[in-house]
């Protein structure tokens, strides 16, 4: 057997035992998640570099079936994808005909202003039923969009003696945030975010819906070092692989995993499948969406200046007193690249600055900016892992004790196997990203409020 036959037969016996496993983990109830960012043939560069996979149908259409085979052979309840090239009649066909014959119903949004690729969402008829679906459209400066998605377990997790029984119900978010050109567009990928969680809040009110699972799935376009991230932690989310490797939100651990290798050659982490379950604390979003500018504010000061007390100077501009100006706030933040319409308007700013005034005097001085700006509190969430066991407890006792269901993660994994080393091996070609697929058990679990403030 040569070396290469030796290699292969070795990948054929780890996919078998995935695939062994990810069966044996469904036989327990449990549900499976995938997202993958599939990159787009009229992005994908060939070896010339003004020359497109999109010119050549032979190539992006034998790449883009080895995706369905691999996406078919996970068999994942719901699939979220990005990049999809909705543009292209002949590959959306693919992906309905092949999906849609496997019991897969299909959600298709293209990016606005005709950009050509678009997401995809395809839930299986065998695990969920779709109640409701909704269309997000950003309009901002990457064209970006979401998609939302209102599903119910066509299983019963829960059934009493009377045959009642509990469907349970989950929120499902497939995005796909802007990429990070320079430095300023990072208060944009968080706005994105911060409209998704606004209009996610906007339809359980619309609706009345009890506590429930969130899962946000897609291409964020950012680490676990950046302030999208940290956002989301601090509104209760935990990263599913994370949480399933027992991975801190330390810096250490930020570089054990990555998941894309994008066109300037660097490798990151930015695939991720987010999850919020129903007992988690969760700030008012406002809070948590004024901590994560100022984390914004003070990287791009650090970016240009060194010190607190250089950054402080910038800010308070020519004053002749040892204080910080709303005139010279405003600014600092527009010669930053923050005021503009796609990322801080003038009413965001001036609610900013009375964030940072803390008592009210119309100035900020060092000790205002130290506590707001360069030294705040730390925002994110340790997880706690307290699961409750279901097995043998009645319906009524679940619904008296203000409980809810939510999963526990069993299982995350990423292809090909290198990505979870922190490599991307030369030979992967599926896309320029990783896949990652998580499995989910449910679990009871009791409910936490938000932190009472505004929403």
């Amino acid at each position: 057997m040569t070396k290469k036959q030796r290699s292969e037969a070795g990948a054929k016996r780890r996919r078998d035992r995935h695939h062994h496993h990810r069966r044996q983990l469904r036989d327990e109830r449990c549900v499976s998640c995938t997202t993958f960012n599939i990159l787009a043939p009229i992005y994908k560069r060939m070896d010339n570099e003004n020359c497109r996979e999109s010119q050549y149908r032979a190539y992006w259409f034998s790449r883009n079936e080895k995706i369905i085979d691999r996406l078919l052979a996970d068999h994942s309840s719901i699939i979220c994808l990005q990049e999809v090239w909705l543009g292209n009649d002949e590959l959306v066909d693919m992906y309905q005909k092949r999906l849609g014959d496997a019991n897969y119903m299909l959600f298709k949004l293209a990016r606005t202003n005709n950009r050509g690729d678009g997401l995809l969402t395809a839930v299986h008829s065998n695990y969920f039923n779709v109640l409701d679906y909704r269309e997000l459209l950003f309009n901002d400066i990457g064209d970006r969009v979401a998609q939302l998605l209102h599903v119910e377990s066509a299983m019963p997790f829960l059934q009493n003696r009377s045959t009642s029984c509990v469907h349970q119900q989950s929120l499902i978010v497939n995005t796909h945030l802007l990429f990070p050109h320079d430095h300023s567009l990072s208060i944009v990928r968080l706005r994105q975010v911060y409209k998704i969680l606004q209009y996610i809040e906007a339809y359980q009110e619309e609706h009345k819906l009890g506590p429930m699972p969130i899962i946000l799935c897609g291409d964020w376009n950012g680490s676990k070092r950046g302030q999208v991230y940290k956002f989301l932690r601090s509104q209760g989310f935990v990263s599913s692989y994370d949480t399933a490797h027992q991975y801190s939100d330390s810096e250490e651990d930020a570089h054990k995993w990555v998941s894309h290798r994008n066109h300037r050659g660097n490798i990151c982490g930015v695939d991720f499948i987010w999850l919020l379950n129903p007992d988690k604390c969760r700030k008012p979003l406002k809070t948590s969406w004024n901590e994560a500018v100022f984390g914004i504010i003070k990287y791009l000061l650090q970016v240009a200046f060194l010190s607190a007390e250089n950054a402080f100077a910038l800010l308070k501009a020519d004053s002749l007193y040892d204080h910080i100006t709303y005139s010279s706030f405003y600014q600092a933040l527009c010669q930053l690249g923050m005021v503009h319409p796609d990322r801080l308007n003038s009413e965001e700013v001036e609610k900013l600055w009375s964030e940072a005034d803390r008592d009210g005097d119309g100035v900020i001085d060092y000790k205002e900016f130290q506590q707001c700006i360069w030294s705040p509190n730390c925002c994110s969430q340790e997880e706690d892992d307290t699961e409750i066991d279901i097995t043998g407890e009645s319906l009524e006792a679940f619904e008296t004790n203000n409980e809810a269901f939510g999963f526990t993660v069993k299982e995350a994994v990423l292809f090909p196997p290198e990505v979870e080393k922190g490599m991307w091996p030369e030979n992967y070609s599926l896309s320029d990203h990783a896949p990652l697929t998580v499995v989910f058990s449910p679990t009871r679990m009791p409910c936490s409020p938000r932190i009472p403030g505004e929403l």
